[in-house]
């Protein structure tokens, strides 16, 4: 349930949300905007997402010993003003360089924010609490994305980072107002808190989320032409197509915070991860449907967000005393997989294959971090 405590993560969520994801959405116009193709178009995904892998665990480890609070705040003004340069932005090479920064806040943000989360939490209910505050990221896709999605297409992309700029703004002014005072997280040196990233289980951890995850990128990153190459949607509707993903995603990260709290996380990503592989091949069959697509959009949202709380929860567990850096890590993880989604699912189309083809791809990558998960298991049994 979301308290007063948690809404500025939430709202800090809800911002990051809307910037990671407005690229999907807005990709046709900003292509021709910038007088480039829809895959060099789909770097632009990958360099936000090479932001957060390079600024989350640089970020944790030069504030840590800052309270929280403080913290977050910090990230918050950095991840404004390098929005506010993607509005200004001459040229495709300036944006790019725009917004791998715009990524570097990212992954620190919610790696703090997790951590705070799981304080603030009440017995029993750390999942659920981390969901909470993914409760912004998935009504950005419910709202956000399409609001700005409608906005960039109907009169310029660029009004849709300074929506993003604003909400960066709003996200400070309640981050002071109402997040509570939390001596700093930091319990050991950083040194200590890379131990656990030299043992094999971080990394397990780590790929699971890269591949995995990876899988509903390739489907995500090409979202719009899929809809309006393949299932024949108008161009005018893709913001609406992007409000039934959003509410898949809101579903999704209340499905995921509650499995991770009632079973052990572990099993709840294996179950995740195979649906996906079912709901991405489906996509690849039957997204000329239109009906079908439309289901199907819904669901792949659901599942895009429900794995979310569960991996988080797997590696606060298992980061013992390295928590904050180990959720940062995570949200690397998420954008390397956002990275190797675009890429893997830009291939096909590389080779003239229709846009349906880049859910094969994440069916494939999905499938293999199941097989991931499953050995992870196998390993350790539990994380509880």
């Amino acid at each position: 349930m979301m308290t007063k405590q948690l809404f500025p993560l939430a709202l800090g969520g809800l911002g990051i949300g809307t910037t990671e994801f407005i690229i999907m959405g807005l990709l046709p116009d900003i292509s021709s905007s910038l007088n480039v193709s829809i895959p060099v178009g789909g770097h632009l995904i990958s360099a936000y997402a090479l932001g957060v892998v390079v600024g989350a665990p640089i970020l944790v480890a030069l504030s840590a010993k800052f309270p929280p609070k403080y913290i977050l705040i910090s990230l918050m003004i950095l991840f404004t003003i390098f929005n506010a340069f993607s509005i200004i932005a001459p040229d495709y090479n300036t944006l790019l360089i725009s917004r791998f920064f715009a990524g570097l806040p990212h992954g620190a943000f919610f790696g703090v924010g997790t951590v705070v989360a799981t304080k603030l939490a009440k017995e029993g209910k750390s999942a659920q609490a981390i969901a909470s505050m993914f409760t912004g990221l998935t009504l950005a896709n419910l709202i956000m994305v399409p609001l700005v999605t409608y906005l960039g297409h109907n009169f310029h992309w660029r009004y849709a980072f300074g929506v993003v700029s604003l909400l960066g703004l709003i996200t400070i002014l309640f981050l002071y107002l109402w997040l509570p005072h939390l001596k700093s997280l930091k319990t050991i040196t950083f040194k200590e808190e890379l131990e656990f990233f030299r043992t094999i289980k971080s990394w397990h951890i780590l790929t699971i989320v890269s591949i995995g995850f990876g899988g509903l990128f390739a489907w995500f990153s090409y979202i719009a032409p899929l809809l309006i190459n393949v299932s024949g949607f108008d161009i005018s509707t893709v913001s609406y197509m992007m409000i039934i993903a959003g509410a898949g995603m809101v579903v999704g990260n209340i499905l995921g915070g509650y499995l991770a709290d009632k079973i052990d996380p572990i099993k709840a990503s294996i179950i995740l991860l195979l649906l996906m592989v079912i709901a991405l091949i489906l996509v690849f069959l039957f997204s000329e449907n239109k009906i079908v697509s439309i289901i199907l959009t819904f669901i792949c949202g659901a599942l895009a967000m429900s794995i979310s709380s569960p991996i988080n929860m797997i590696m606060i567990k298992s980061a013992k005393k390295s928590e904050m850096l180990g959720a940062a890590f995570i949200q690397a993880a998420f954008n390397v997989a956002n990275s190797l989604g675009a890429f893997f699912g830009g291939i096909p189309l590389l080779f003239g294959l229709t846009f349906n083809y880049p859910s094969l791809m994440g069916a494939a990558m999905a499938f293999f971090g199941m097989i991931l998960c499953l050995t992870f298991y196998k390993k350790y049994k539990t994380v509880i």
